[in-house]
């Protein structure tokens, strides 16, 4: 009987359970007093042996009993615990997250434990506790493999009657709080398969997959084995709340029906309204409902030649765009995402940073609760890593030189992520030492970064000059940076995501970075203009508004043509000549639209030959020929079958 089935939701069941100890240990580190943390630690790694236990990995269940123990003693003790004790259970949790990997890859094997197995047993040595020289009994049970003889699928017809009049009839319920109830409820029948012939079970193995499966369920059992022996031989399956018998199989009654609904539903009410969806499904049915956005474009445009001519078209058209419209929102929904499930995995990060540096950092997390699309929160990790990272090391000072500064001696890091329109600004900000706009200068020029002449930095230009690739405002390169690659890695990821980046610092205050991103990436609305004879997509998350050329105040700003809009100077984007169309497309438009774009405090006028329409487009990667231009983060087929390149704002502001 195979249980690799379970071993992804074992996975994802364990990295929930894995940051919440590092939550609960960030938490004692600061409380040593507190008594929570350590209950709730004891709890997760009992759970976390549980289940690796069930699924049979010897060496996982093992570090989680000795972990196990040794909390149980500091729960007991009720001590606050020793710094050693605090870096060695993170240390614990580290090798038992690394074991799970490898054990769910089938590599178990390659799971090094012993040094810190050693120190976890000399630890609860130390705190007079008796070490677990080998594993617990539940995972000794789980190595256990069935016999050769025995049958492999329990879901067999109904036995022959002479079987069936020596047939027992078997109820067994799981303990509610027991995790993977299915995997158990395996480990049962593998178990009673030894005792002698399962003919019928209720409900059938495919039950037990189901996130619905609340841990009861009967098997027909021929054998000669008395009751108490094969009640006995389930129990020591561990997590077994009830085992009761019903008689001889060919009483129809001992399986009513009222038994096998519960066994198989648990109840018509007690069905769950949450359920474990494959990543890859979703993928697929945005992919889809991205191909039906674009088939509902052309019909649309299709339907917009018979307007007039057959009434039934039009309402087909409409009714077709409602109908995709309200899936396409119910898609992208099951696909959003709370940050948390990035975000909680920072705290720790900071904290291990700060004591290698030898800082002291409180670190704080605010908005948890926004959402933002699957994909674009997989791809959010890395540049969030190595902002944190820059925060801790360049940003926040030395404990020492804080308190010559009259500050804190404990420097604060914050990491927010808020709402803004249709786009989601996420901001890192700390309050060290700032940037010396400065010394950043005088490197720059050194490095020929910037021209001799230049006399100071704008936000803009020091966010440039810091996302060169190399360079660095470190003295020497270390572990944690120095190579001059986190702000450009960041930047350019960022970008590619469709979103901006901006900073803001103050000497002696404080830096904070601000990352702008859409809500989703497949499927944006646009506004679509036109340029000569070519068609672009601006994502309307940062059109601001749209005015005419002529009809507003012009002026230069840094040598570019600006316009005053409500007494401020936005500078203009001529993208005839960016794009440089101008040769063989007709002659421009005397009243050309400007469209304002806008990226949190930066604005831009695009100057544009018309505005055509707004529509839903579905983004598709765009890999650009060497030398284009750095604005374009994509492409999207029209609905007449024509592709339009999508125009980056981040680049064009």
């Amino acid at each position: 009987m195979d249980l690799s089935q379970y071993a992804e939701r074992f996975l994802a069941d364990s990295r929930e359970h894995f940051s919440a100890c590092n939550q609960l240990l960030l938490q004692w580190e600061r409380s040593p007093s507190s008594a929570e943390p350590v209950g709730g630690l004891f709890r997760a790694v009992h759970t976390i042996k549980g289940m690796a236990a069930t699924m049979g990995y010897a060496r996982v269940a093992d570090l989680a009993h000795r972990m196990e123990n040794l909390l149980d003693h500091l729960r007991r003790g009720g001590r606050a615990p020793a710094e050693d004790v605090i870096q060695l259970l993170f240390r614990g949790t580290d090798a038992l997250e690394k074991a799970v990997e490898l054990a769910v890859q089938g590599r178990e094997r390659e799971a090094d434990v012993t040094a810190i197995l050693a120190d976890i047993d000399g630890a609860a040595a130390a705190h007079h506790a008796k070490p677990a020289a080998q594993p617990s009994a539940l995972a000794r049970f789980t190595l256990a493999t069935p016999e050769p003889d025995a049958p492999e699928s329990p879901s067999l017809p109904a036995a022959s009657a002479a079987s069936a009049a020596s047939g027992r009839v078997v109820h067994v319920a799981i303990r509610p709080e027991a995790p993977l109830k299915g995997g158990r409820a395996m480990l049962v029948i593998r178990k009673v398969q030894t005792l002698g012939t399962v003919n019928r079970m209720q409900p059938s193995l495919a039950a037990f997959e189901s996130d619905d499966f609340d841990g009861r369920f009967s098997v027909e059992l021929d054998t000669a084995k008395s009751a108490t022996d094969i009640e006995a031989a389930i129990r020591s399956v561990g997590d077994v709340e009830r085992v009761s018998f019903g008689g001889p199989a060919g009483d129809e009654g001992q399986l009513s029906p009222a038994d096998s609904t519960a066994a198989g539903a648990g109840g018509a009410g007690g069905r769950g309204r949450h359920i474990r969806v494959d990543l890859r499904r979703l993928d697929t049915l945005m992919d889809l409902i991205g191909e039906l956005v674009t088939e509902r474009g052309r019909l649309n445009e299709l339907a917009a030649r018979w307007v007039g001519k057959d009434p039934e078209i039009d309402e087909v058209a409409i009714h077709i765009s409602r109908l995709s419209a309200d899936l396409q929102n119910e898609i992208i929904q099951a696909r959003m995402t709370p940050v948390w499930q990035v975000f909680d995995r920072f705290p720790r990060l900071v904290r291990d940073v700060a004591r290698q540096l030898g800082k002291q950092v409180a670190f704080r997390v605010e908005g948890k609760e926004i959402e933002l699309d699957r994909e674009i929160l997989d791809e959010l990790g890395d540049p969030l890593v190595h902002l944190l990272r820059n925060a801790v090391d360049h940003g926040i000072e030395s404990p020492a030189e804080r308190k010559r500064q009259k500050k804190d001696p404990e420097g604060e890091i914050v990491l927010a992520a808020v709402r803004e329109r249709s786009s989601v600004a996420i901001s890192i900000s700390d309050d060290g030492r700032g940037i010396d706009r400065a010394q950043i200068l005088e490197k720059a020029k050194r490095e020929g970064v910037v021209g001799p002449h230049t006399e100071t930095l704008s936000d803009d230009q020091l966010l440039r000059v810091l996302a060169r690739p190399g360079f660095s405002t470190a003295e020497a390169v270390t572990s944690v940076s120095g190579r001059g690659v986190g702000i450009d890695v960041a930047m350019t990821r960022i970008r590619a995501l469709g979103g901006s980046i901006e900073i803001r610092t103050e000497p002696g205050k404080g830096t904070a970075f601000v990352l702008r991103l859409p809500v989703t990436l497949a499927i944006v609305r646009a506004l679509i203009a036109a340029v000569g004879h070519e068609r672009y997509a601006l994502p309307l998350t940062y059109v601001a508004e749209t005015v005419e050329f002529g009809t507003t105040p012009l002026t230069t700003m840094e040598g570019r043509d600006a316009i005053v809009l409500r007494d401020r100077v936005v500078p203009l984007v001529d993208l005839r000549k960016l794009l440089g169309t101008n040769g063989g497309a007709p002659a421009p438009p005397p009243r050309r639209p400007v469209i304002v774009l806008e990226m949190g405090e930066r604005r831009a006028g695009i100057v544009v030959d018309g505005m055509l329409s707004q529509q839903e487009i579905v983004v598709k990667g765009f890999d650009a020929p060497q030398g284009t231009l750095p604005v374009f983060s994509g492409a999207t087929i029209m609905g007449d079958g024509v592709p339009a390149l999508i125009l980056d704002a981040a680049g064009l502001v």
